[in-house]
């Protein structure tokens, strides 16, 4: 059995924990391979490392991540990387909360993960840029309301109200 790491060194949060320590500790816990994600896109969407390994991974291997949230932004996709791994005989293990996909812990995981699945809203949208409050005041000067700034902008109502309020916080 070749247990093989994955780490995303993408999203540096206070609660992302830290990639050298989360490769070191995949070592201890046997990983023959360790294989990290570097940041490629501002999107944060390409999985090319972690594309490779599920494409590599062979019958009785296992992937290990340090955490459930290394593998996908959402449970739909963290869903999709259990399934691709169990279509090719393959297992994963999370170090974090010490549960693996094969046996018992397994059925538990994938109920978490469908429940999940089940709830978030099909077919997230990310935008592409944020909109830049220099529009959003010319728009609001030539006298379009924000709920059509926002769907001209393609942003939300909300970020629209906010950065007009910060906006007259300024002045």
């Amino acid at each position: 059995m070749l247990r093989i790491g994955y780490v995303r060194l993408r999203d540096p949060t206070p609660d992302s924990g830290d990639p050298a320590g989360e490769t070191a500790a995949l070592i201890a816990l046997g990983c023959q391979v360790v294989r990290a994600e570097e940041p490629a896109a501002p999107d944060g969407e390409d999985y090319s490392v972690l594309e490779s390994i599920l494409e590599f991974i062979g019958e009785g291997d296992q992937l290990v991540v340090a955490r459930l949230d290394q593998l996908a932004r959402s449970g739909r996709g963290m869903l999709q990387v259990l399934e691709r791994l169990e279509a090719r005989g393959a297992s994963l293990f999370v170090a974090e909360s010490q549960i693996s996909s094969a046996g018992p812990d397994g059925r538990a995981l994938r109920a978490a993960l469908e429940a999940v699945a089940a709830v978030e809203p099909p077919g997230l949208v990310r935008r592409g840029r944020p909109a830049a409050p220099h529009e959003i005041r010319a728009l609001q000067r030539a006298g379009v309301g924000p709920v059509e700034i926002a769907r001209r902008l393609g942003v939300s109502r909300m970020t629209v109200w906010r950065k007009l309020k910060a906006m007259e916080a300024c002045n």
